[in-house]
């Protein structure tokens, strides 16, 4: 009887690492390399692979389900969209974060394609109402601590609500708050489309020394019911790129340099 081939060897591994998936949502490049006793080399290899057929999306490190990824807040339905902006303005952003910080991070698909990269930084606490972020810091990030707001569960979204949530945030003094608005109205301001998650994101402005705003250019001039804050409430917006130079215009037109925020373009 012929030994197994190496070939049998990665497809039994390889199904067996899509089997913790569909448990855990994502994996770890250092864990999988230790479970099967492998190198880092050949489950790089087995990941490439399975993203080429469609089978799991990588990130820095890992790996994340394509189905389980679909939990992300049902209030942004857009989870599949403008996927490579999100993750270059998370790579962006990354930039603004130092070693040490203390995060307010909102909820949303942007939000949690930043968190993914948080492991690239040391001494990263992470704030957050958004039950998602939480999870996956629980599962995927050993070295990043969370804090998870109290308050209603939004069901169905995710998140946490309300005055528990809002009355956490006037003890907390966060180094920097990362904030993801469902539309930029011009001339209006940053928006969401639930009205208890507006105080929320008002209130994660008011508890940092720091208010950057993450961006895709697909909520320029888009919907939005609830005014949460303006352009010159916050310090930085980190975009993937600006149609039309809308956002640079609205910026331009602020008198005030000191009110004015930084407007960076994350490289594709």
């Amino acid at each position: 009887m012929s030994a197994p081939s190496s070939h049998s060897f990665a497809e039994e591994r390889r199904a067996a690492i899509m089997d913790m998936l569909d448990r855990t949502a994502s994996v770890q490049v250092a864990d999988l390399a230790q479970t099967f006793g492998v190198s880092a080399v050949t489950i790089r290899a087995d990941l490439d692979a399975l993203e080429k057929n469609g089978k799991l999306r990588r990130t820095h490190g890992g790996a994340v389900s394509l189905s389980k990824r679909l939990t992300v807040s049902i209030q942004d339905r857009r989870v599949n969209v403008n996927v490579e902006a999100k993750q270059a303005i998370a790579g962006a952003a990354l930039e603004l974060v130092d070693n040490g910080d203390a995060l307010l991070v909102d909820s949303g698909t942007t939000a949690l394609e930043f968190v993914r990269v948080l492991d690239r930084r040391s001494g990263i606490t992470v704030i957050t109402a958004d039950m998602t972020i939480a999870n996956f810091i629980d599962e995927s990030l050993p070295a990043v601590d969370a804090i998870l707001l109290g308050g209603s569960l939004r069901k169905g979204h995710r998140y946490l609500y309300g005055p528990l949530a809002t009355r956490s945030l006037e003890i907390l003094h966060a180094d920097k708050a990362f904030l993801c608005p469902t539309a930029l109205v011009p001339g209006f301001g940053l928006m969401t489309n639930y009205e208890q998650m507006a105080e929320v994101k008002a209130s994660m402005m008011g508890a940092a020394r720091q208010r950057i705003v993450l961006l895709d250019s697909s909520k320029v001039n888009g919907k939005g019911l609830f005014r949460f804050g303006s352009l010159t409430d916050i310090d930085a917006v980190v975009m993937d790129r600006d149609p039309s130079g809308i956002v640079a215009a609205e910026l331009d037109a602020i008198d005030d340099d000191a009110r004015r925020p930084r407007l960076i373009i994350a490289r594709p």
